[in-house]
Formats: structure tokens, C-alpha cells, sequence
């Protein structure tokens, strides 16, 4: 009974998690993207610096009137949304916190496969978005599922391979075990898979400037050019909790995870601000960078980031076997 009340208590609080952490990555990417580009933005909701914007959208959403196109395939159409989101959700399940006050380590299920089962979830996540593209009946959908799907198989390899590489490194899959072999010398070692996984997060998100599958100026909205309500607000929560996942497995893999000053008690405290550093990565980057074209975008994954993580992936062999 004692082991049937853990695990929905971790169930719960993993949720709990996901249902909050997206929103205030989306927040913070409404904030910061307004003072980066000069043009504040709404800041009367919920009083201090319009803090409930993003409420307000929510309730916005919820009153619009979600409408199926008549040429899509409407079971495919409506399916897309959830297999965006719900990936992600499971995703969550396995990255660990840390250590909270000697009760353990806050994480879902540590399981020995965790790092293959974080990214294999979150290469599902991305179908979501391809089906919303081909389930659309929209030419412009269509053309923009079709690059989904090409970023997908441009930058899933060179992902892996540098997710790879730190697996090695620490002789184990699970990313408990992982956090655990961090060593500070990794920052060093293993900084071009670094910044390969973290280039290759952000193209399998679709986020700038790997966003030519949205192209709003070509495409309208890409995959999404069809939705509206809810089910357009379920791929922007699938987007932020994607944000968050690749931060948190960025966190875990690179930067030690609860690694920090002062007591393992509040490790899971120094998880959460290097997650909330990634993700302010991540939103520099959309400000910071144009769109690449299409074609930039593959050369960039087969000429680029899988050289470098080949070469990682060498390098930390030879310093395995030293």
C-alpha cells in the first residue's frame, strides 16, 4: 500500500510540474522577448508587470471555437494536439530533481533506461506536429509537415550521438546515474556535445531559428495553420513543455543535474535555476537569430553537428580508455 501511495504522489507532483513550468517558461519568453525587442507588451493583467497574461490567453483559448477543416482527416487532425503533448508529460517522469531535504531523490521513475526513454519520447512528441501538418488538408500544412519531418530525421542523429557520448562517459543510461558520474572537468570534455544536443533540441522543437517548418511569412503557420481553441493552445503547452524537457535533460547530462554549492538537501533547488538558464537560452536564441532556410537547415545537421558529435563521441572513448 506504502509503495502504491509513492508512486501516485510522485504521479501527482510530476503534473503538477508540468502543468506550471511550461507556463512560466511561456511567460518568461512573453517578458524577456519584450524588453529584448523594445515593445513591453501588455502589462496590466493580474497587476505587477501583467503577470497574468498568460491566464488570460488561457481563458481567451478556452472560449474560442475549436473548428475541423472539411477536407482533414478529422481523426488525425483531432489526435495531432495530445501526441505533442502527452510525450512530453512522460518525458517528465524520468528526469530527476535531486535531492529534497533527505527524502530522497525527487524524480517520477528512475528507471536504467532513462536517457533512450526521454528521447524516445520526445522524438514522439514532434510526430504530433507532422500529423497536424498531413491531417490538415491544407497545402501549406502539408509543405510544413514535410519539413517536420525532415528536421526530424536531420537532427535526431546527431542528438543522439552527442547524448551518447556523455552515456559513455558515465558508464550508465539512467540519468540518476548519470548526475551522479558528473565530474566538472565534463564542462570541458564534453562542451561540443553540448552544444550539438542543445542545437539539435532546439531544431527537433521547431524553435527559431529552426522554425522554417512554421514560417509564418511563407507558410502562415505551417502544421498549425488549421488549428484554433484549445487545440491550438495544446501544441503551444506541448512547445513550452518541450522547452522544458530538453532544459532538464540538458541540466542533467551537462551541467551536473543538483551539482551546486552548499548541501545535497537543496540540490533539486540548483536543478531548477540551471533548467530556468537553458530555457532562457532558448528564448535568446528566437530574438537573437534570423530563420534559416530550408536548406541551411539540413547542411547545418549532416555537415555540421554530426561531425562534431562523431568527433565527440572519439574523444570521449580515448579518455574512457585513459
Amino acid at each position: 500500500m506504502a509503495e502504491v501511495i509513492d508512486a501516485l504522489l510522485r504521479c501527482v507532483a510530476v503534473v503538477a510540474v508540468f502543468m506550471v513550468f511550461p507556463l512560466v517558461v511561456g511567460q518568461m519568453e512573453h517578458k524577456a522577448m519584450a524588453h529584448m525587442q523594445s515593445r513591453v507588451g501588455p502589462m496590466k493583467a493580474g497587476g505587477f508587470h501583467g503577470w497574468a497574461q498568460l491566464v488570460a490567453d488561457g481563458v481567451k483559448f478556452v472560449q474560442k471555437e475549436s473548428i475541423v477543416p472539411t477536407a482533414a482527416d478529422r481523426k488525425v487532425f483531432e489526435l495531432a494536439p495530445a501526441v505533442a503533448l502527452v510525450p512530453y508529460l512522460l518525458a517528465m517522469l524520468a528526469i530527476p530533481l535531486g535531492p529534497f531535504f533527505g527524502q530522497g531523490n525527487l524524480i517520477g521513475q528512475d528507471l536504467d533506461l532513462g536517457l533512450f526513454f526521454v528521447l524516445a519520447a520526445m522524438s514522439v512528441g514532434v510526430l504530433g506536429t507532422l500529423m497536424g501538418g498531413l491531417g490538415s488538408g491544407n497545402k501549406y500544412s502539408y509543405i510544413g509537415g514535410m519539413r517536420v519531418a525532415a528536421q526530424l530525421m536531420s537532427y535526431e542523429l546527431p542528438m543522439v550521438l552527442a547524448a551518447a557520448s556523455v552515456a559513455m562517459a558515465a558508464g550508465t543510461l539512467s540519468l540518476v546515474g548519470i548526475a551522479n558520474e558528473w565530474e566538472p572537468w565534463w564542462l570541458v570534455a564534453q562542451l561540443p556535445g553540448m552544444v550539438v544536443f542543445f542545437v539539435a533540441g532546439l531544431a527537433e522543437l521547431q524553435r527559431p531559428p529552426f522554425d522554417a517548418p512554421l514560417a509564418d511569412a511563407e507558410l502562415v503557420m505551417g502544421p498549425l495553420t488549421e488549428y484554433g481553441g484549445m487545440r491550438f493552445a495544446m501544441f503551444l503547452l506541448a512547445e513550452y513543455a518541450g522547452i522544458v524537457v530538453l532544459a532538464a535533460l540538458t541540466t542533467v547530462l551537462y551541467l551536473g543535474g543538483w551539482a551546486g554549492p552548499f548541501s545535497d538537501d537543496i540540490g533539486w533547488l540548483w536543478t531548477l535555476v540551471k533548467v530556468m538558464a537553458v530555457s532562457f537560452l532558448v528564448i535568446w536564441a528566437r530574438v537573437a537569430y534570423p530563420r534559416l532556410r530550408e536548406d541551411q537547415v539540413n547542411s547545418l545537421a549532416w555537415k555540421v553537428l554530426v561531425p562534431v558529435a562523431l568527433a565527440q563521441i572519439t574523444l570521449t572513448t580515448v579518455l574512457v580508455v585513459a
